[in-house]
């Protein structure tokens, strides 16, 4: 899984109790010495209804320790906040409308576009961000996810693009996603844990009304649809244990019964799977008998696996077939580029779609009834877009070209591919961008997963630094990350943890050697485990780096596993140790930043989601109390309709203003 680190810009509060009765006045920027002390909470506008002496607390971001953001720089930044992308969701069965999703206001929504270059017309105009977004197979409708304030119990759309009408066809209050449409839309297929807030277990429904769901499959743990077959008659399912173990599974869908189509046995991991023509067999994606994960087509009769790309020493990832079953798309990932081929099902000869650019592609859909292929892609110095491939003609065009604030694409700093020896050896890869005008200062930024891996997606905040402030951004794949082989995906598990913390040393060593980068201005930034990372960067070398700044990261790894929510609590016991072992229990309490809060030297920088059901808010409340503790002062930033991440854009923005400040500061001097 790779998780794209672009964080967008802008400028303003939200407040979800009401509007305010007049806007906050946008503080003036008067020349401020190197160091400003931090000014006094931020409170924002109260409802009419709360008086206000009322001991509620209603604001929707609470700020403690960080300054005001000055005017100047809401308008230094304002045309990197007014970038956008246009994230390709689905393609039609003629290949005349793209569904996309695009942030015009505060959050993402569905949009449609029905030529090239042509107009974003509007679907959905919540205050939740859509995901998922899918055209039933007759084009009538769309159907999409969204949650509630970040807490990912995702419930389930059907959109009329008729009338207009949008349904609700899932419970409403749990867990419900992965859905997949049969092939004449009669049937829709989702998981879901309704029945006791943990397994995921398998639904089927009409796609019209929650009237018409019916429990499929109870199950232990997580299964998720990906597709029904051909005849409709049977359903595909993915069953995940973690990312280096998963099977699969093919249910009856008249029975409900369950069959194991791969070796209970086998510790492989699956991550694409589409059926064949005739039903009578699977093309997946596993790494089931090699380090990298390699294209194989299953025989669901013999069980025997015929391997189809062994030559290529790389991960095979997403997996689309044509309606007819004679081209099967599928993309590789060379070390974070993306290369997209077309096979051809019946002789197993497959072709490169060279049209395709140096980037990374995101969705993947075929039109059924035309000879046409819709993706999107982005790359470092591209923001995300879709496009659509025509395979008779060989030729990509793009639909979408996304607002880039009046930048010019050629203003953008690229990024480049360096690789630094660690500590016992290992080569460990990262992107570098290299500003044109460098600073000496640089930062560290670390994605989350763990198993994710940093790729060159388009990022706002990353260009803003390099282009804008000349901080070189570097952002490693320490062991542990997804891209370069199971074995290496496998580096940090359990009690070898802390050898991915001490590769962020090798790249403090690597950026003393750059005659460009100051090693005492060197700063860290991670999201989620990269959170984690950036706390244990600051442990672990607190002397060495400046700052640190932590996004819903883990401060603790025994009440992390205590507290996030029962449906994924053992999926992230298998990646970081079993906190009820006694023995695993003192090593995961040794390691974590909360009990080593007194090696913490660096400025460090705290945000939050209230409502994150992954990493809850309590790792954040507890590190920032004990850095206080010690004495330190600690910028903390803690958004109560958000959850594992700030996915609003007034939210996004101003944590993005605030690093900025935080980053300028102590990286700059400024």
């Amino acid at each position: 899984m790779r998780i794209p680190l672009a964080l967008a810009l802008c400028s303003t509060l939200a407040l979800a109790c009401c509007p305010p009765r007049k806007a906050l006045p946008a503080p003036e920027a008067p020349p401020a010495p190197p160091a400003p002390p931090p000014a006094p909470v931020v409170e924002a506008p109260r409802c009419p209804e709360a008086p206000a002496a009322a001991s509620r607390d209603d604001r929707v971001v609470v700020l403690e320790g960080t300054p005001p953001v000055p005017e100047a720089l809401k308008q230094r930044m304002a045309q990197y906040q007014s970038i956008r992308r246009a994230t390709f969701a689905d393609l039609d069965a003629e290949g005349r409308r793209v569904l996309v999703t695009t942030e015009f206001g505060s959050s993402a929504q569905a949009h449609l576009v029905s030529q090239p270059g042509g107009d974003r017309h509007q679907l959905t105009f919540g205050k939740e961000p859509v995901a998922g977004l899918q055209f039933v197979p007759d084009g009538s409708a769309v159907t999409f996810t969204s949650d509630a304030g970040g807490n990912e119990n995702h419930q389930i759309f059907r959109l009329d693009l008729q009338s207009g009408q949008r349904t609700l066809i899932t419970d409403g209050t749990y867990r419900n996603e992965a859905l997949v449409h049969s092939r004449d839309g009669a049937r829709m297929a989702f998981k879901s844990n309704a029945r006791n807030g943990k397994d995921m277990d398998l639904w089927v429904g009409d796609g019209r009304s929650p009237a018409g769901n019916r429990l499929l499959a109870q199950v232990s743990g997580d299964f998720s649809p990906v597709a029904f077959s051909n005849d409709g008659g049977k359903l595909l399912v993915l069953e995940y244990k973690s990312i280096e173990h998963s099977r699969l599974h093919v249910v009856d869908i008249a029975s409900g019964q369950l069959t194991a189509v791969t070796p209970e046995s086998e510790h492989a991991s699956y991550r694409g799977a589409v059926w064949d023509r005739d039903d009578r067999g699977l093309f997946v994606a596993s790494d089931r008998e090699g380090d990298f994960l390699e294209l194989y087509h299953l025989d669901l009769g013999t069980k025997k696996l015929a391997p189809l790309s062994r030559d290529i020493h790389w991960n095979v990832g997403t997996l689309a077939m044509s309606d007819d079953g004679k081209t099967l798309a599928f993309v590789v990932n060379e070390g974070g580029l993306d290369r997209l081929y077309l096979l051809d099902t019946r002789t197993k000869k497959r072709a490169l779609v060279s049209a395709i650019p140096e980037g990374v592609i995101g969705v993947v859909r075929f039109a059924r009834k035309a000879a046409r292929l819709g993706l999107g892609f982005e790359s470092a110095t591209r923001t995300a877009d879709a496009y659509v491939y025509d395979l008779k003609k060989k030729s990509l065009q793009r639909w979408t070209e996304s607002e880039t604030g009046g930048l010019d694409e050629r203003h953008f700093v690229p990024a480049s591919l360096i690789k630094v020896k660690s500590w016992d050896g290992l080569e460990v890869p990262a992107l570098y961008f290299k500003p044109r005008q460098p600073t000496g200062a640089s930062l560290i930024l670390i994605h989350g997963g763990p198993e994710a891996q940093a790729t060159p997606t388009f990022s706002a905040f990353v260009q803003y630094l390099a282009a804008e402030l000349g901080i070189a951004v570097i952002e490693p794949n320490v062991r542990g990350s997804d891209g370069y082989g199971k074995r290496y995906l496998g580096l940090d598990n359990g009690k070898l943890r802390e050898g991915s913390v001490k590769d962020i040393g090798a790249f403090l060593d690597w950026i003393a050697t750059q005659k460009e980068l100051d090693p005492k201005r060197v700063g860290v930034y991670g999201g989620s485990y990269g959170g984690y990372m950036a706390l244990a960067s600051l442990v672990h070398f607190g002397s060495r780096i400046a700052a640190g700044a932590d996004n819903v990261g883990i401060s603790s790894f025994v009440s992390f596993l205590e507290n996030t929510k029962d449906y994924r609590r053992d999926l992230r016991r298998v990646e970081y140790g079993d906190e009820r072992d006694p023995d695993m229990r003192a090593f995961l309490q040794g390691i974590s930043p909360l009990t080593r809060v007194d090696q913490i030297k660096s400025a460090l920088f705290v945000l939050q989601g209230a409502n994150d059901p992954r990493v809850p808010v309590t790792e954040a409340e507890q590190i920032v109390k004990a850095v206080k503790a010690a004495g330190k002062d600690v910028w903390y930033m803690l958004a109560r309709n958000e959850g594992h991440g700030f996915r609003k854009r007034e939210n996004r923005d101003l944590s993005q203003q605030l690093l900025v400040m935080f980053f300028e500061r102590h990286l700059l001097g400024r």
